[in-house]
């Protein structure tokens, strides 16, 4: 067989292990030793396991259960209603506030714990209540908590970031940079498109229906001052890494450590029945992730040994492709891939492919960590396999899950459009980790 022919087995064998059900991490693990052992030398088993440890004692890894445990604290903490509160006290009066309020709140949650069905967890479960009693629309109200939940792996602290930066060997700081404006922005843009559906719900109903409540300043502040000392922690993280005060896994225990003593002292969580299910939940997902990641170093070794990523590669420019061409095509092989495998998986196992592809065609990888990035956004709300459509079913049980798929898609058009706009402008994306950092890769 021919290294193409291995790699489209490699594929249909790949998709086959993981809808099994088997955990992601040793699946991948098990295809790359049944390849190595049929296509290859018996011998080139030998590296496996040193590729395994190896991969695993990267410094650079510590980042991510530090910063599951910080996401892992916040989530199991108020922190999510707290915010909601405040925003919700200053923005009552605006058409569409509330669900405004859900939104930013989102993006703020997100900043913090990094984790998109955890943020539309956290924010759904009180949000949606909220919004269905005072008659926001059920799609509007659910759609903007599913797509909001999806900032957390754009925004800074992002896991996807972090991993996408281990795989390509880009500064993870920078990274983190060229998540703010875009994050923002999305922010922004899903706002405004609550604030128009508010505005046009209210004209067709003529101004019926419960009369908006009041808060003096005095409330509005005490609303704010419970949520500061967790923006602290946005503040922090930003500050000692990008003035080089602390490297990403130095800030990442930071965060972590005010993360759990805010909880403590906050919210009086010093119980054990409180801190064990974060450190159980934390240890949990931690090991998900860096099996995956070790799993995925061994399935890139054997793509590499069995001569599958440089084939893949020179076919693809063999095709003769435009670079607008390429990034459509790229874009739309991560749409597809976000459908049906987390973000995460995506980036392991679709990198050691594509990476060679960006080199070759000279496109800056901190540019395309944002679009991938997005796309595996909107492969999280995208029907019908989308994970936060099942997360947002879970908490608003009372939402039939066809008006929440219903209610994403205005949200995933506003995704693919901000994609779009990207491509066409990437100083988006680029401008602010050149402005900090300096121009770079």
């Amino acid at each position: 067989m021919s290294e193409l022919q291995i790699g489209f087995a490699l594929f249909v064998a790949t998709f086959l292990v993981l809808f099994s059900g088997i955990p992601i991490g040793f699946g991948l693990v098990l295809i790359s030793i049944v390849f190595l052992l049929v296509f290859g030398d018996p011998g080139a088993l030998s590296s496996v396991s040193s590729v395994f440890i190896g991969e695993l004692s990267s410094f650079a890894l510590l980042t991510i259960p530090l910063f599951v445990l910080l996401g892992c604290t916040i989530g199991a903490s108020r922190a999510g209603k707290d915010l909601y509160e405040a925003l919700h006290r200053w923005l009552v009066r605006v058409p569409g506030g509330l669900v405004i309020a859900n939104i930013m709140g989102c993006g703020l949650f997100a900043a913090m714990c990094g984790s998109s069905p955890a943020t539309a967890a956290a924010i759904g479960k009180i949000g949606i209540p909220e919004m269905i009693d005072r008659q926001v629309p059920a799609r509007l109200a659910t759609g903007s908590i599913a797509a909001g939940g999806t900032l957390g792996i754009l925004i800074p602290p992002s896991l996807t970031l972090i991993v996408y930066g281990i795989v390509t060997h880009t500064s993870i700081a920078r990274l983190f940079l060229a998540g703010v404006v875009p994050g923002i922005l999305l922010v922004v843009l899903f706002a405004l498109y609550a604030w128009l559906s508010s505005v046009r719900f209210d004209r067709l109903r003529q101004g019926g229906g419960s009369v908006p409540e009041t808060y003096t300043l005095g409330q509005k502040l005490r609303g704010s001052v419970r949520s500061l000392p967790f923006l602290a922690i946005i503040v922090a993280v930003t500050v000692f890494m990008y003035t080089g005060f602390a490297t990403p896994s130095e800030v990442a225990a930071v965060a972590a450590f005010m993360a759990l003593a805010l909880v403590v002292f906050l919210y009086r969580t010093y119980r054990m029945r409180d801190v064990w299910p974060m450190m159980r939940d934390t240890v949990r997902e931690s090991c998900m992730i860096l099996m995956i990641v070790a799993g995925a170093a061994v399935y890139a070794y054997m793509m590499s040994y069995l001569y599958i990523t440089q084939s893949l590669a020179e076919w693809v420019f063999g095709w003769g492709l435009r670079e607008w061409q390429l990034i459509l095509l790229l874009n739309v092989f991560l749409l597809v891939a976000g459908f049906f495998l987390p973000p995460v998986s995506v980036i392991l196992m679709s990198m050691p492919v594509i990476l060679p592809v960006l080199q070759q065609s000279h496109i800056d990888l901190v540019w395309f960590s944002i679009v991938m990035t997005i796309n595996l956004e909107i492969g999280l709300i995208h029907p019908p396999l989308g994970l936060n459509l099942f997360v947002i079913q879970g908490v608003a049980p009372q939402v039939a899950l066809r008006d929440i798929m219903l209610g994403v898609l205005p949200f995933v058009a506003i995704m693919l459009a901000f994609i779009v706009v990207l491509a066409v402008f990437p100083g988006l994306a680029t401008w602010l980790p050149d402005r900090l950092m300096g121009a770079g890769a």
